[in-house]
């Protein structure tokens, strides 16, 4: 795993991750129910998506809106297995251990808190 400030650097040099941003009803979501309820929802979507050895559809398992987690799950390239290996250093092939999730989920905290701020 990578340290924080060391992947948020690598994902604003990505033209494709830094075009993600919440707008309309998911930062409304965001701000309406707020960031610990939200990231309770990222612990479930991480746990039920991506902890498995092999993903039902990964690489497709993640969708593009309707929720603010899958906003910053594509943005900090959380979305799936491969995007997981390639840009935060977790193997693919194997269960994610309880650190890694956590970890996962305090990338997403990370990016919805500062589109949460920057919403202000």
């Amino acid at each position: 795993m990578r340290e924080l400030d060391e992947v948020f650097a690598a994902l604003s040099k990505s033209a494709f991750r830094s075009k993600f941003h919440l707008q309309g009803k998911d930062i409304v979501y965001l701000h309406t129910r707020g960031l610990p309820t939200v990231i309770e929802h990222a612990k479930d979507f991480v746990k039920k998506r991506l902890t498995s050895a092999a993903p039902v559809n990964d690489g497709k398992q993640t969708p593009f809106r309707g929720h603010p987690v899958f906003v910053a799950q594509h943005a900090t390239a959380c979305c799936c297995r491969g995007c997981l290996e390639k840009w935060h250093r977790i193997p693919r092939g194997r269960l994610l251990t309880s650190d890694e999730e956590a970890y996962i989920v305090k990338v997403l905290e990370r990016w919805l808190g500062e589109e949460m701020r920057k919403s202000l």
